[in-house]
């Protein structure tokens, strides 16, 4: 795959290759491929020169660095005690009836994954989830699925 080769060099030359920069060009990667494929974290480890191990290690670390392919929409909802108590589990099986998936699958079409995730930083307005990037705070089943809507 020479266009990953070539997009690790690339960002690496940009960033650094000391290993501080280890997780911004990871993020970077993730950026333009959507997740970090076996091949990209090779050629990380190569262009950094560091081993795989420390960086497949690094990326399997962060929630928000996927090491297998999504789909187009990634929704994480929070999975903390806050969210959980403001009735995360009700968006949950809301989503999971409007998608009919499960948490942590993907849609057959691929345009929607769905995940659990650790904190957000939205505790104080939970229950809440990510769309892609866009914060979705104060849920409710019915505002979750409505959300939903605009990526279908």
């Amino acid at each position: 795959m020479p266009q990953i080769e070539e997009l690790v060099r690339n960002i690496v030359s940009k960033t650094g290759a000391d290993r501080e920069n280890l997780l911004p060009i990871l993020q970077e990667v993730t950026r333009h491929e959507r997740y970090l494929s076996e091949e990209a974290l090779t050629q990380i480890a190569k262009a950094m020169d560091i081993s795989c191990a420390e960086v497949y290690g690094v990326a399997s670390f962060y929630t928000f660095l996927d090491t297998v392919p999504r789909g187009q929409n990634i929704i994480r909802i929070c999975k903390t005690i806050s969210c959980y108590m403001a009735g995360k589990d009700k968006i949950v099986r809301a989503i999971e009836k409007k998608l009919r998936i499960k948490l942590g699958e993907t849609t057959p079409d691929n345009r929607f994954t769905f995940l659990a995730t650790n904190c957000i930083g939205w505790c104080h307005k939970g229950p809440a989830m990510l769309i892609n990037d866009k914060v979705y705070t104060e849920l409710t089943a019915e505002k979750a699925v409505a959300a939903l809507e605009e990526y279908l």
